[in-house]
């Protein structure tokens, strides 16, 4: 799986590096391999995983083998956007 990152993503990743420690690394291999994945808005994808007390989401599109990084970002508020019940596999296509 080719992972390919939009400028807007590589930057807020830099911020929650700065801020959380979260890695360019920890990003791809969440996209790579998610705890637990969701329907975004339109055709993206949410790659989410619990991390640091909190929750890491990653929206992407998957576009044929290439999986594109629109944006991340890091949230406390895991019960608003984790779905009890659902794995990786279950929510995918």
């Amino acid at each position: 799986m080719t992972i390919v990152w939009t400028r807007h993503a590589a930057e807020r990743q830099r911020q929650w590096e700065i801020q959380l420690g979260i890695t360019r690394h920890e990003v791809e291999d969440l996209v790579d391999a998610p705890e637990q994945v969701v329907r975004g808005d339109a055709d993206a994808w949410i790659a989410q995983a619990r991390r640091r007390e909190g929750l890491l989401r990653v929206v992407y599109l998957e576009i044929g083998g290439t999986r594109k990084i629109l944006t991340l970002y890091w949230t406390s508020r895991v019960s608003r956007y984790w779905q009890e019940g659902t794995d990786a596999g279950h929510v995918r296509r």
